[in-house]
């Protein structure tokens, strides 16, 4: 599968909302999430800046029509180039699910915090935070959750855990001067996806993948149009200090839309199963392993992927109906055509 950069931009509805952003300032935004983004916003017409790592990040969301700043969320002085922008989404984040790691913890929690600092000294006057419905993961199944759901005493893994330290950290910051919201999407996915999609199809070829007891529980998944317009209404009509959940609307069974989803790239589906008790166990195993050796061992499992991806996790979206006004835009069927078509011009340039 080819990296379409120029993957069209996700439906432009910010002329409906009211105090649409005209500077927004996007971390991470050579990423998935925010090099979509990135053209979501710039479509609609907002002067964008966008933060990269380093200069090749720097050249994409160039060519995408934003202003590029290179740069750490950690360790670079932002405030500067925030300056003058009324707007800021924090979608950078360390996306790992293996073992905790002090990384993972800097770049998420203290990432975070010196993020908002720097947001909160350039005079900006609402953000975004992307979380993640992993911040409520714990190996349990996750069942219509809404956002009043608590966090769970035992976090399923690093990534959760860290996530979770993010969202306290950025809604900490939450003020009439500075209007924080927080974004919870589960399972994103669609066009030019260089995260969970790549990962999918190299499992499958390489015989990896198996279903988890068949595989016939359900999800929520979130498209990336959706998540972007969900984004853009938050940021018009959120309130601060509240955490919306963003997602393509009804659940769907997690073996038949991973089936989908492979087949839009030509890849033979798997038949394979196995117990969910056993697939616990070595995820509870491959985190023992990896705390004791230092990750010197890496683990086949951890209990972070497993909690994401072998038990149900769906979640009520009645809030972002409700007080954002959000309506998916993008069905699973208009995104698995564009997965395959973006194929199909793949395979004809090679």
């Amino acid at each position: 599968m080819t990296n379409d950069k120029k993957a069209g931009a996700s439906p432009a509805t910010s002329a409906l909302a009211p105090n649409f952003p005209e500077r927004i300032f996007i971390t991470g935004a050579s990423g998935y999430v925010g090099r979509n983004l990135v053209r979501h916003f710039v479509a609609a017409g907002a002067n964008v800046i966008g933060l990269s790592r380093g200069e090749s990040g720097a050249d994409l969301i160039r060519e995408l029509g934003a202003t590029p700043v290179v740069g750490d969320i950690v360790s670079t002085d932002l405030a500067g180039s925030m300056k003058g922008c009324d707007a800021l989404v924090h979608a950078a984040a360390n996306t790992d699910h293996g073992r905790s790691t002090e990384a993972q913890q800097r770049t998420n929690r203290e990432g975070t915090r010196r993020v908002f600092q720097m947001a909160r000294k350039a005079g900006i006057g609402r953000a975004v935070h992307i979380s993640s419905e992993s911040v409520l993961a714990d190996g349990h199944p996750i069942v219509n959750a809404s956002e009043s759901r608590p966090f769970p005493r035992r976090p399923a893994g690093g990534y959760s855990r860290s996530k979770a330290a993010a969202e306290k950290t950025a809604l900490s910051f939450n003020s009439l001067e500075l209007r924080i919201m927080v974004v919870r999407p589960r399972f994103v996915w669609g066009r030019d996806d260089t995260t969970a999609l790549p990962m999918l199809v190299q499992a499958a070829r390489s015989g990896q993948m198996a279903w988890i007891d068949g595989g016939t529980y359900l999800t929520s998944t979130t498209h990336i149009a959706n998540l972007c317009l969900g984004i853009d209404l938050t940021l018009s009509r959120g309130t601060g200090g509240e955490v919306y959940f963003i997602t393509d609307g009804a659940p769907v069974e997690f073996r038949s839309f991973i089936s989908q989803i492979l087949e839009t790239q030509g890849v033979e589906v798997p038949e394979k199963s196995v117990p969910r008790a056993l697939l616990k166990a070595i995820a509870r195993i491959g985190d023992a392993v990896g705390k004791i050796s230092g990750g010197r061992i890496a683990a086949p499992l951890t209990m972070q992927s497993y909690a994401t991806s072998a038990v149900e996790v769906t979640l009520d979206i009645g809030k972002a109906r409700t007080e954002l006004g959000y309506v998916p835009v993008f069905s699973r069927e208009a995104g698995l055509a564009e997965l395959r078509e973006q194929t199909v011009r793949g395979r004809r340039s090679e």
